[in-house]
C-alpha cells in the first residue's frame, strides 16, 4: 500500500509513513503520541531497523511516578541520565545526580561534535545543539570537588546510621533508644564524637544505671556500637557529620533564565565507602520528605532525584529500613519529587519498590553464567507482555539503546518500546578538575557550607562534667547518684549542670513499659528516625 492510498485516519499523529508500517509498530505509535510536554528519548528500533518517525517519549507530568534505569556495565546508563537530566533542566525541573565514576560533571559543559554524536543524532532525527546546563557540585564533608554536604547526626538518625555501621537488627533497636536517651537529656549529637561520649557514659560506672532505665540496653550491645563507632571514625568518616547542616531545599533550585539547577554529587573520592555515600543519599531523600509540603499531582515535578548504585542500598538492609524505603517512595510523589534508581537488573530492587517505579528505561544485559540467565528472565517478567522476544532484544542491545515502557498522559503503561536513545547535547564526560573546582569556589551556597563549625554539644558538655568531677572531692558519687533522685524532684534540678541532669534517671521510670512502642511511633512519624530540621 503506498502512502497516498493510506486511510489518514489511521495514522498516529506525529508519525508520517505511518499505514507502511506493521501493526505492532503502529500500536506502539499510538501509544507515545502524547499531546502535553514531555522528554525524548529516542527512535523505535523495531526488525534491526531505527525507525526515526516513532518517537518514544516520557510525559513531563508522569517523572514523579518514579522509575528505573539499569543496565550492565558499559551499556549506557549515565548518558541516559545526562539526557534526561538536560530535558527536565531545560523544561525548569530541578534535578539531582550522584557522580559515582566523576564522568557526570559534563552535564555543565556544552558537549563536543564529532561523527559518532552527528550519526546518532541522524538516524533518531535529533536536532542536537551543544548546550551546558546550571550545575551546583557538591560532595560528602568535602572529600573531593564539591561545595561540603554534611549531616549531624541527631538528623541522620539511628536507622540509617545502623546501616553506615553495619548494625544487626537488636544493635540498630539499641541504637534508637541511645538516640531518644540523647533526645529526652537535651545531648545534641551533632558529630560522631557526641555519639561516642554518650555511649561511652552509658558504659561507664556511672552511667551503667541508665542503661537499666532505658528498656534494657544490655552493657555489651552498648560496647559494639561504640566499637563500631570508633572503627568507623578510624576510617577517616568524621567529616561527613557535623555542621553546618546541609539545607536540603538547594537541590530545589532554579536558575535565573528559568532553568532547572543540576545538583551533581561528586563522589569519585568517596568510592571505597558505599554503604556510606549510598546511605547519605537515602538521608537527603528522607530529608526532602520531611521539608517538602503536600502537592499533589502536578504539571510538572518539584525535583527529579536519580538514586544511582541503587544495589547498596538494599544490601544487608533491615526490615526497618526496608520499609522506611518503600513508605519514603511510595509517599513522596505526593510532594513532587520523582526518584529513579539506577543499578543493573530489576532483581537488585525490592519488590514492594520496584511495584512503585512507573517508568522503566532497561539497557541491555548480559546472559554468559547461570546467574545472568536468572536475571535476564526475571527481568523480562517485569515488563508488560511485548510483541518482541524481549530475552533476545535485551541481550542484543547496543551501547545507547534500551528497552522503554513508561506511564501515559492517563497513568497506563505504554507498549513496550526498544529504542535508540538520543545523544547527550552536554559534555559527555568529567570537566577538567581546576575548572571544576573554580565553578565551586564561584558559587553562593560555598561560603555558606565550606567551614565546618563545632559548637557545643553532648561531647563538650559530658567532657566538661568528667572535668568538673575530678576536680572537685566527691567521695561517693555512685552511691549518692542512687540515693538523691528523690531530693533532685525537691528543686535542686535549678542548680544542676545539664550532664547532672542527664545522670538522674526519674523521666524513665515508664519509659522501660513505652519504649518499644514509642520507638516504633518514632520511626513511623519520621519515617527513618531522622530528626526534623529547626530551620
Amino acid at each position: 500500500m503506498t502512502e497516498s492510498e493510506a486511510p489518514p485516519a489511521k495514522a498516529p499523529e506525529g508519525v508520517s509513513g505511518a499505514p507502511a508500517l506493521p501493526q505492532p509498530v503502529l500500536e506502539i505509535a499510538s501509544g507515545y503520541a502524547f499531546t502535553g510536554p514531555a522528554l525524548d528519548l529516542g527512535a523505535l528500533l523495531w526488525d534491526g531497523r531505527c525507525l526515526p518517525d516513532v518517537q518514544i517519549r516520557i510525559p513531563l507530568p508522569m517523572l514523579n511516578r518514579h522509575g528505573l534505569v539499569a543496565g550492565a556495565t558499559g551499556t549506557g546508563k549515565t548518558k541516559t541520565l545526562q539526557l534526561i537530566a538536560e530535558q527536565l533542566s531545560a523544561q525548569g525541573v530541578p534535578v539531582f545526580l550522584a557522580d559515582v565514576k566523576g564522568d557526570v560533571s559534563g552535564i555543565s559543559a556544552p558537549g563536543q561534535e564529532n561523527k559518532k554524536v552527528r550519526t546518532r543524532a541522524g538516524e533518531v532525527r535529533q536536532e542536537w545543539t551543544p548546550a551546558g546546563f546550571p550545575c551546583e557540585f557538591y560532595a560528602l564533608g568535602g572529600m573531593g570537588h564539591g561545595i561540603p554536604v554534611r549531616a549531624t547526626i541527631t538528623s541522620f538518625g539511628p536507622v540509617l546510621l545502623s546501616k553506615v555501621l553495619q548494625l544487626n537488627q537488636t544493635q540498630e533497636q539499641s541504637l534508637g533508644l541511645i538516640f531518644h536517651y540523647a533526645d529526652q537529656k537535651g545531648l545534641e549529637l551533632v558529630d560522631l564524637k557526641d555519639l561516642r561520649a554518650v555511649v561511652t557514659f552509658l558504659t561507664s560506672d556511672e552511667g551503667k544505671s541508665e542503661l537499666k532505665g532505658i528498656g534494657g540496653l544490655s552493657t555489651a550491645t552498648a560496647g559494639v556500637i561504640l566499637r563500631s563507632l570508633t572503627a568507623f571514625e578510624a576510617q577517616g568518616m568524621s567529616p561527613f557529620f557535623g555542621e553546618p547542616e546541609f539545607d536540603t531545599s538547594e537541590l530545589s533550585r532554579v536558575a535565573r533564565d528559568g532553568r532547572g539547577t543540576v545538583s551533581v554529587l561528586e563522589l569519585p573520592a568517596v568510592q571505597d565507602k558505599p554503604q556510606l555515600f549510598s546511605t547519605f543519599l537515602m538521608w537527603l531523600l528522607a530529608d526532602l520528605f520531611h521539608d517538602l509540603p503536600e502537592v499533589g499531582d502536578v504539571d510538572r515535578p518539584k525535583l527529579v532525584f536519580f538514586f544511582d548504585e541503587a544495589h547498596l542500598l538494599f544490601n544487608d538492609a533491615s526490615k526497618a529500613f526496608l520499609d522506611a524505603i518503600t513508605q519514603t517512595v511510595r509517599l513522596i510523589r505526593s510532594k513532587g519529587v520523582g526518584v529513579f534508581f539506577v543499578t543493573q537488573t530489576p532483581k537488585d530492587v525490592p519488590g514492594d519498590v520496584l511495584a512503585q517505579l512507573g517508568n522503566r528505561v532497561q539497557h541491555a544485559l548480559r546472559a554468559f553464567t547461570p546467574d545472568d540467565q536468572k536475571a535476564l528472565k526475571s527481568t523480562v517478567k517485569t515488563f508488560p507482555n511485548s510483541p518482541y522476544d524481549l530475552e533476545e532484544v535485551l541481550t542484543a542491545l547496543g551501547t545507547g539503546e534500551a528497552v522503554v515502557t513508561v506511564l501515559s498522559e492517563k497513568g497506563a503503561p505504554t507498549p513496550v518500546a526498544a529504542t535508540r536513545l538520543r545523544a547527550p547535547e552536554s559534555l559527555m564526560g568529567p570537566v577538567d578538575p581546576a575548572a571544576l573546582d573554580r565553578a565551586v569556589q564561584a558559587s553562593p551556597l560555598y561560603g555558606r557550607y565550606a567551614e565546618a563549625v563545632d559548637r557545643e554539644s553532648a561531647y563538650e558538655k559530658l567532657t566538661a562534667r568528667e572535668a568538673e568531677a575530678a576536680s572537685s572531692p566527691a567521695p561517693s558519687a555512685p552511691a549518692e547518684s542512687a540515693s538523691s533522685r528523690g531530693r533532685g524532684r525537691k528543686g535542686d534540678d535549678q542548680d544542676s549542670s545539664v550532664v547532672e541532669q542527664v545522670v538522674g534517671s526519674g523521666v524513665f521510670k515508664s519509659l522501660a513499659r513505652s519504649l518499644g512502642t514509642q520507638i516504633g511511633r518514632e520511626i513511623t512519624r519520621s519515617i527513618f528516625g531522622t530528626a526534623r530540621r529547626r530551620r
